[in-house]
């Protein structure tokens, strides 16, 4: 079977970009790639084998205008759809816009969120918080997405959630009921799954580094955790920082003051994140409202405990007390949870056990063969 796979950009180390990876790997179907952006120099570099076609290029800045501009771009974009049975369209907020002049073929929805903007109501409050003045714009900006955006949804063949916890948010939008929708959970490479018992002094910090992963909660926490142990641990973040997020950068690690505790890894390699999350003891996961969250799978998998915010995605990986700790998005917490590995000897090792058994039900390949018969039965259906 042949199936066209967009996704509106393409250019960052992200969880999208490595699903649209794991797919064209592990799928039994042929895949072509559209996009209207492709960095091939700034995502992962395995993608340079897979012939992207870039169609209409579209900006990647976030302003209202520039947003406004790409949508119009998307909603005017028309694939050369011959001979293709379907279109798997990746979903983070306009995708839905492709459907306006592409409806010769079933398009199936792989929704890793809507547009969190407008529907994800954390995001949305901090969002709105940083508009200032324009808040009144961005408002009204937001009704007439929505009014648009509801009616391209109801053009989707069937849609597909990364979580339980983006079923509930599509849902909650009134873009598609929730018995109409599956959740296929992604995840890691089902050979990569083996705890290392290696524990050395330091936590990981790993993704990328940009405002909505809210790594400032880290930093503070593990200045807590210092000042109430005396610790010789340390803290390591790690991941790709984009132009839009350099400013954000910068002010992190003028807040971690100390780079003797708290060093900053930008644009590792897959083989240097590898090394951190074999080595480090546990990982951090600060994001405030997370739609899953590959980074927790990528540690549980190699037996590393995880702290992860008691909200969204991570709800659904990280097992409370028996994989690590979920808990509230402030310090003190945090902190405490850091403190409550170390204060017992093998709790690291038992926990990161728990977690690498628990990452069998989260595995590319279970992944892609679910998603593979879905298409399946969609296009058969389309063809009674």
């Amino acid at each position: 079977m042949k199936v066209v796979l967009y996704y509106p950009w393409i250019y960052l180390l992200g969880g999208t970009e490595r699903t649209i990876l794991e797919i064209v790997r592990h799928s039994r179907h042929q895949w072509t790639i559209c996009t209207n952006h492709y960095d091939r120099d700034k995502t992962y570099p395995e993608l340079k084998q897979l012939g992207i076609q870039e169609v209409s290029r579209v900006s990647v800045k976030r302003s209202y205008g520039a947003v406004i501009s790409a949508a119009a771009q998307i909603a005017s974009t028309r694939l050369d759809l011959a001979g293709v049975d379907a279109v798997l369209s990746c979903c983070d907020g306009l995708g839905a816009f492709l459907n306006v002049r592409n409806a010769k073929v079933p398009i199936v929805n792989l929704c890793f969120t809507p547009l969190r903007a407008v529907y994800d109501m954390e995001y949305r409050k901090r969002h709105l918080a940083r508009q200032g003045m324009a808040r009144i714009l961005a408002l009204l900006a937001e009704q007439v997405y929505k009014f648009i955006d509801r009616r391209l949804w109801q053009r989707y063949a069937n849609v597909i959630c990364i979580s339980e916890t983006v079923r509930e948010r599509v849902a909650k939008a009134g873009l598609c009921p929730p018995e109409a929708m599956r959740v296929i959970y992604s995840g890691v490479d089902a050979a990569a799954i083996a705890p290392i018992d290696q524990f050395e002094p330091f936590f990981f910090l790993p993704g990328r580094i940009m405002w909505t992963k809210n790594i400032e909660l880290g930093i503070a926490a593990f200045h807590l955790f210092q000042q109430k142990t005396g610790s010789n641990f340390k803290l390591v973040i790690a991941g790709m920082v984009d132009a839009k997020s350099r400013a954000y950068c910068d002010g992190l690690r003028r807040l971690a003051a100390d780079p003797a505790c708290i060093s900053f890894h930008e644009s590792p390699t897959d083989a240097q994140m590898r090394s951190y999350y074999e080595r480090c003891s546990a990982v951090l996961f600060t994001a405030f409202n997370e739609d899953l969250g590959i980074t927790p799978m990528e540690a549980m998998a190699r037996g590393k405990p995880v702290i992860a915010v008691n909200r969204g995605g991570p709800r659904e990986v990280v097992e409370d007390q028996v994989s690590g700790y979920l808990v509230e998005d402030d310090p003190e917490a945090f902190s405490a949870a850091m403190a409550q590995l170390l204060e017992t000897d093998g709790k690291l090792q038992a926990m990161g056990r728990a977690g690498s058994e628990r990452m069998h039900k989260f595995t590319w390949q279970g992944f892609v063969a679910a998603l593979d018969d879905h298409l399946d039965a969609t296009v058969a259906g389309a063809k009674r």
